[in-house]
């Protein structure tokens, strides 16, 4: 076995030492939970008749008697998402392949999904980040039935699938299995998309052919084919071991996909307490398996959302993560594919060139993945460089490519697209953020440029709208943190940025709301922390300002006299309460009011048991250390 390389060991052992009294409490939980489930025989007779009232035949009549083990199914479900229109037939497979392992399966709850790509530019996506915390609350209302054996979580996309796996790790002692529906078959090229996208920011095309472009790119079910949060999420779920390996990128309504749906429910079944390799899922999402989702996603070029997503996941398995961490490794982590919007390519031709099983293979090879975890596939990720088959019917797992078979796509380690995995770190007076620059060309990433303050990507439209933007300048798109409007995907900015940096014009965009992995060729830092309405600095710029944008030194600051910086005030926003009402968003006050900074995910579930047991944690101390800025602790 390859050692793993040096400051792969680095950054472990430090998220290790950091994590020690938090992942000790999350331990502790799962070891006081092991002996007292399945806890059917332990519920009254009237608990018990509730819990399988629902049921009909053989299924009923085996809970009934407490003798063999029970799966819960939970499902994100629903017609409004492409990728999880597919999981209405799911609980009958996992029945029927359940039944013929022994076990049964009921289905325990669903969980609310929200589409990005339906509310994008509205106020429903203020709502969107949130729907993360609605949906692991919800998985947890799920399985605290406590009928449960093991689990099987159904979702893909955007907060759906971190949402149940901070749900599914408060049942630490679950064994417990992800089970994708796969891709919706290649259509029009995300560029072509794209391309249209600018052409009607400009005016160059109408609504019908704009809206005739989006349906041949999103035409079918499955996930959406460009490499975004959706799709990121997949991969997070495989390099953890949290999928059947190599599952993550089959189509839906396949022989194999449905073959895979079928084997997750047998295979969890083994994983129980009485089966013969209990795994938990608290021992699967540890120190190693967080490290090698970061590696992974810095090594494809994944989704910036899980600078917030994969903190706030680790936290709910007591482990304990910064931006620097990110940072770190991405210096030492090749990129070694290119799906856009790095690229041309889908998900589809990643899959074809090798996916999942080459990278793995090659990352392991080179020591940029820790071999020695547990996985529900068995012990070490080596799992992981197999591929799926059906042989005369029959699901086989065979040894993955070992060759990359689209060099333009994926490559070996020894000849990657960059030599580090374009995620930094950025940071000075205007606090901390991030920035993926492995779709920026080089040329673009640094700026210097005059400041222009918005309080609104709908502000930034209007000026796009009127021709006020055809200079070099930065926007500067301040109050889109999570404790302002829920921090909503900006997208509505990717094209008209786009369109004038065409026209030749340096243009970047730093804010402290979100733009996700579907961020292209603007640079964009964003998840400013802290942000503006917490007295982040960033409150404090003015149009004119100028603003400093350094991408590959890690440099965000503003050239202005320190003693005038100094004694600026932060500004006030001056339409909050209109973020406050509407399309639902008064119901989520609560959590606009409790968020976190964006650099401890921007949950709202507060410090972990065991965080503050030797003083302020580690990630506390560091994070707004650098900049200078007022450091907001978790629960302020």
């Amino acid at each position: 076995m390859v050692s793993p390389h040096h400051n792969l060991q680095k950054v472990t052992a430090r998220v290790i030492e950091r994590s020690r009294a938090t992942r000790e409490a999350y331990l502790q939980r799962i070891a006081d939970a092991q002996g007292k489930f399945p806890a059917r025989d332990a519920l009254s007779c009237a608990n018990l008749a509730h819990g399988f009232a629902g049921l009909v035949g053989d299924d009923k009549m085996k809970i009934k008697a407490v003798r063999v083990p029970n799966i819960a199914i939970v499902s994100s479900y629903n017609e409004m998402l492409s990728a999880h229109a597919p999981f209405v037939s799911y609980p009958d497979i996992i029945k029927r392949a359940a039944n013929e392992a022994g076990g049964v399966a009921q289905f325990a709850g669903g969980v609310p999904a929200m589409c990005d790509g339906i509310t994008q530019g509205n106020p429903g996506m203020e709502l969107s980040l949130f729907s993360r915390e609605v949906i692991a609350m919800s998985t947890a209302v799920a399985l605290t039935h406590n009928m449960f054996d093991a689990a099987l979580c159904l979702g893909i996309c955007d907060k759906i699938v971190p949402g149940l796996l901070i749900g599914a790790l408060q049942f630490g002692h679950l064994p417990t299995i992800f089970v994708p529906a796969g891709p919706m078959t290649s259509g029009l090229s995300n560029d072509d998309k794209a391309k249209t996208r600018q052409r009607f920011a400009t005016g160059s095309c109408g609504r019908d052919e704009l809206l005739e472009a989006e349906a041949q790119a999103y035409h079918g079910h499955g996930t959406c084919t460009f490499y975004g949060t959706a799709n990121s999420n997949q991969l997070l779920m495989e390099v953890m071991g949290l999928h059947l390996p190599s599952t993550a990128f089959v189509h839906p309504h396949t022989p194999l996909r449905d073959a895979l749906t079928g084997e997750s429910a047998r295979r969890v079944l083994q994983l129980t307490a009485d089966g013969a390799n209990y795994t938990p899922i608290g021992h699967v999402v540890d120190e190693k398996a967080i490290i090698n989702g970061i590696a992974a996603l810095l090594a494809t070029g994944g989704s910036t959302n899980h600078t917030l997503h994969l903190v706030a996941i680790a936290r709910a398995a007591g482990v304990l993560i910064d931006w620097n961490d990110f940072d770190e490794l991405s210096q030492s982590t090749p990129l070694l594919a290119k799906i856009y919007p790095n690229g041309k390519a889908d998900v589809n031709h990643y899959h074809a060139a090798g996916g999942m099983a080459f990278l793995v293979r090659e990352m392991l090879g080179a020591g940029l993945l820790h071999e020695d975890v547990t996985t529900v596939a068995g012990k070490g990720l080596s799992h992981y460089t197999k591929e799926p088959k059906l042989i005369d019917g029959k699901l086989q797992w065979v040894d993955g490519a070992a060759e990359s078979l689209d060099a333009k796509v994926l490559r070996p380690v020894a000849e990657p697209f960059q030599a580090d995995g374009g995620l930094r770190l950025m940071q000075g007076k205007l606090g901390r953020g991030v920035i993926k620059i492995s779709a920026v060309a080089p040329e673009h990433r640094t700026v210097r440029a005059p400041a222009i303050v918005f309080d609104s990507q709908e502000e930034v439209q209007a000026a796009f709208d009127a021709g006020k933007l055809n200079q070099d300048f930065v926007a500067v798109v301040r109050f889109q943190g999570a404790r302002a409007n829920g921090m909503p995907e900006l997208h509505r900015l990717t094209p008209p940025l786009g369109v004038l940096q065409d026209k030749g014009f340096k243009v970047a965009l730093v804010t402290d709301g979100r733009m996700s992995g579907a961020s292209g060729k603007v640079p964009a830092v964003i998840h400013i922390s802290p942000e503006a309405l917490l007295n982040g600095p960033l409150g404090k710029v003015r149009t004119g300002d100028k603003i400093v944008i350094d991408a590959e030194a890690g440099i965000l600051d503003v050239d202005i006299d320190e003693q005038i910086w100094a004694q600026r005030e932060v500004a006030k926003p001056q339409h909050q309460d209109q973020n406050e009402v509407g399309f639902g968003r008064e119901l989520f006050g609560v959590f606009r009011s409790q968020a976190m900074p964006a650099e401890f995910g921007a949950s709202v579930f507060g410090a972990l048991p065991g965080e503050h047991a030797h003083g302020k944690s580690a990630t506390t101390a560091g994070t707004h250390a650098a900049t200078g800025a007022a450091s907001v602790t978790a629960g302020q």
